[in-house]
């Protein structure tokens, strides 16, 4: 009796505790749902389809809106008022919790650890991005763009697709950047670390909208699971025999034993190496492992997202290729393009800032809810998941007139300044993205290096863009362009 007394106690606290839960989030509407599954049969659909249904949702319910899936709730925001109290808050900073899904490959890196162990990450890495280091970077952008631009010549005057040329770009870049190795990528396709960070990152991604594999017993019986530890395998055997021999090489140097070339470039691993040997912080192999695939993952994917959306941009808009060209010329000259120096260059700012509002690089920002926060009039309780809709909110008319139309203009330096967090292609607030001035670089040298050698002309009207909501915005059928040598 007592026993039978204790449980009936038990479940109608948990009822209480639900129907609170459920009345918090009573003026919020949301499609259809169905009872225990809610909207979950309307996400099994097509990844086009399923970011087709954010936007048609977003004009159906207003300005904020929710959806089920199973018993947990899903809000969905795109209105600067709701988005800058939570991206300024100090306390909502956990991404939601499907980026569990990236532990395995990422560990405790920047991207998915939380709480201390994020902040205490967040300040040992913000100096590795000084100056000095980015300098670094850069020349290794501009070598990997030559390798980029030979292989573009064997495809010139005829319709390709672009984003696996820029991914394996983007990807030597990185390689070298984060762990000062030449990895070779562009010339070496078929390399297995390559096809291992290519898989692996899809199969990720694929488990962000399907939740019928979410279930991580579940989805290791798929043949997506297996495919997902064959490639961490991979992934994690070729990092741990780089980080075994810089630590090697570390210690030949620091024994005196090591003659170094003086223009050696040095990587983010050779710092984290420094940081755990030489000062006060101790960094397990496994910690710089985390940190250094998470530079490799974050970085490569994004970069090479928004140099493609770039060039597909300036070939559906001729002549914005012939105004970053004149200045260019008119400003540098003959000059070597330097990270000092490409600043001045204010329409190819312009144009890939355009090309951030109109194609953001990360299209949904998902926070985790554990504690009240109020957002549109909404007391939204522990328990939610909060998704900011970039693509929706950098085509607000209210600060960007005309919002589907390409007008880089907008960008140029004597322009008004936009309001806080109506344009966010880095995220903002304390947890935007630690890694923006390296890459806003890598992707200006990236795009004048394409276009001082080449017209570029994009193949699909924007009418015949499908859009795809993966960790970043990506075209069904890819960005087909036609390159021409000048």
């Amino acid at each position: 009796m007592i026993l039978s007394v204790c449980l009936l106690s038990l479940l109608l606290a948990l009822l209480i505790k639900r129907g609170r839960f459920l009345y918090a989030l009573r003026k919020i509407p949301y499609p259809i749902a169905l009872p225990i599954i809610g909207n979950a049969y309307q996400l099994n659909c097509s990844p086009e389809e399923f970011f087709q249904n954010l936007i048609k949702w977003a004009e159906e319910f207003g300005n904020i809106y929710l959806i089920w899936v199973g018993l947990r709730p899903f809000i969905f925001l795109y209105k600067v008022e709701a988005i800058q109290p939570l991206l300024s808050s100090s306390t909502h900073i956990d991404k939601s919790l499907e980026y569990e899904y990236l532990k395995p490959w990422l560990g405790t890196g920047l991207v998915t650890s939380t709480g201390e162990t994020w902040q205490f990450r967040r300040k040992l890495l913000t100096p590795t991005f000084h100056s000095g280091l980015l300098a670094t970077y850069f020349k290794i952008a501009k070598e990997e763009m030559n390798v980029l631009i030979s292989c573009f010549e064997k495809e010139s005057n005829k319709w390709f697709d672009v984003v696996p040329y820029l991914k394996r770009a983007t990807l030597d870049i990185i390689c070298e950047s984060a762990m000062g190795y030449k990895l070779n990528a562009q010339v070496n396709s078929e390399n297995e670390y390559v096809e291992a960070v290519d898989k692996i990152a899809s199969i990720v991604q694929m488990r962000f909208t399907n939740v019928w594999v979410s279930n991580d017993k579940i989805f290791k019986l798929t043949k997506a699971g297996k495919e997902h530890d064959h490639a961490l395998r991979i992934i994690q055997d070729f990092v741990d025999k780089v980080i075994a021999q810089k630590k090697i090489e570390w210690q030949q140097k620091h024994d005196g034993n090591l003659n170094e070339p003086p223009n050696k470039k040095q990587a983010l691993l050779d710092l984290l190496l420094d940081i755990s040997k030489n000062g006060t912080v101790h960094l397990s192999d496994a910690d710089i492992r985390d940190e250094v695939n998470t530079f490799m993952y974050a970085g490569h994917d994004t970069m090479a997202t928004s140099i493609s959306w770039t060039l597909y941009a300036l070939g559906r808009h001729p002549e914005y290729q012939e105004k970053i060209l004149d200045e260019y010329y008119n400003v540098l000259g003959t000059t070597e393009v330097t990270l000092q120096n490409i600043h001045k260059l204010t329409w190819l700012d312009a144009c890939i800032k355009e090309q951030w509002r109109i194609y953001p690089v990360a299209p949904l920002i998902a926070r985790q809810i554990y504690k009240p926060i109020n957002l549109m009039g909404n007391k939204i309780p522990p328990g939610s998941t909060v998704l900011i809709n970039s693509y929706l909110l950098h085509r607000d008319s209210r600060f960007f007139p005309d919002p589907h139309i390409y007008r880089p203009e907008r960008f140029l330096p004597n322009i008004p300044k936009l309001p806080p967090y109506s344009f966010i292609p880095f995220s903002a607030g304390s947890r935007n993205c630690i890694g923006s001035r390296f890459a806003t670089s890598v992707i200006k040298v990236a795009v004048l290096s394409v276009l001082k050698a080449f017209r570029v002309e994009a193949f699909d009207t924007e009418d015949q863009l499908r859009f795809i909501s993966e960790l970043v915005l990506v075209n069904a059928n890819g960005l087909r362009l036609k390159i021409t040598p000048h």
